[in-house]
């Protein structure tokens, strides 16, 4: 953009181009990778502001433009999803899941996943991935006092919700030696 006139004929472009354009990502996407999208037609605007059509043609050349950014930002979706999906545990073995399956285990889960996820995330270092304080504290970037502090909190909350669905487990309040 090196003149005013043709800075002048951009931003009446975007004028004309950016609620249509909005209204047809809205249409097809989530608000917020709509709202990316946009950004990222206005970009591709900006940059061929020079091969821009006609007034007349402008909106449904601004909204091609969108459509294959859409299109951009729906394979890059799905890469992630794909990346994702190699770097979780989907189908555990079948030795884990005999050896670790059960209702015990599925309402550790449900607790986990009610948990603050920094809480859920010290439990599952420290119970099922073996690691002591000192390790955890490497994994989260912090210092030993601090990794120590987070996982006792973390497991008096999930002793707070363990206890919601099971009041009877852990300390029995007896009345030994009380007269009748």
């Amino acid at each position: 953009m090196s003149s005013p006139s043709a800075r002048a004929r951009f931003e009446e472009t975007v004028r004309l181009v950016v609620d249509p354009v909005r209204r047809y990502l809205w249409r097809r996407a989530d608000p917020a990778t709509a709202e990316d999208v946009l950004s990222e037609t206005l970009i591709v605007l900006w940059r061929r502001h020079e091969r821009m059509p006609a007034d007349a043609e402008v909106v449904a050349w601004a909204i091609g433009v969108a459509r294959l950014q859409l299109a951009n930002a729906n394979r890059a979706q799905r890469r992630r999803d794909r990346l994702v999906a190699k770097i979780t545990v989907l189908d555990p073995p079948a030795a884990f899941v005999a050896e670790h399956s059960g209702p015990v285990d599925e309402e550790v889960r449900a607790i986990l996943a009610g948990l603050r996820t920094a809480d859920a995330e010290v439990l599952r270092l420290w119970a099922w991935d073996e690691l002591a304080p000192r390790e955890i504290a490497i994994v989260l970037g912090t210092t030993v006092n601090a990794a120590t502090v987070r996982l006792h909190r973390a497991r008096r909350r999930f002793e707070g919700e363990w206890r919601k669905t099971h009041p009877g487990s852990g300390h029995i309040e007896t009345r030994e030696g009380d007269e009748p």
